[in-house]
């Protein structure tokens, strides 16, 4: 498996730089891991970045959820919420990660999903979050 790490210093941001490139309506898109942490992020500043990240781990989590009870499983293919003047569109992008894009309100979903999905189609394995290892008795912060 050629999973990164969540803590690896990876830099995956030029592959969203190009996502961006190939979509000009793209504001901004991160990488996360599927438990919020942000792998690479463009086209917003770090804060902005982070909060993505924690939203759409969320959001995704949610989803999974749904799919769960109502869909008899907890594969999620795509998660599109539509703001006053902005989209966003979270989509699995490989073992434990997701890949959130934010959109002006003028982006024809059909091309930004296209464009998502041509992108994790063609990196995939490179886009993998290695599960977290079980905490340790050193790890207790009541110690």
């Amino acid at each position: 498996m050629n999973a990164v790490s969540p803590n690896q210093a990876q830099d995956l941001a030029w592959l969203l730089k190009g996502l961006a490139d190939e979509v000009p309506v793209i504001r901004g898109s991160v990488l996360l891991s599927s438990d919020g942490m942000m792998k690479a992020a463009h086209g917003m500043d770090r804060a902005s970045s982070e909060h993505l990240a924690a939203l759409a781990s969320g959001l995704f989590s949610m989803a999974r959820s749904a799919g769960a009870k109502f869909d008899g499983n907890n594969e999620v293919r795509q998660v599109v919420a539509e703001l006053k003047s902005s989209q966003l569109y979270l989509t699995w992008a490989g073992f434990n990660s997701v890949l959130a894009v934010l959109a002006t309100g003028e982006a024809d979903p059909a091309v930004v999903g296209f464009e998502m999905a041509r992108l994790i189609k063609a990196v995939r394995p490179f886009l993998d979050t290695a599960a977290r290892p079980p905490a340790t008795a050193s790890d207790d912060w009541n110690r």
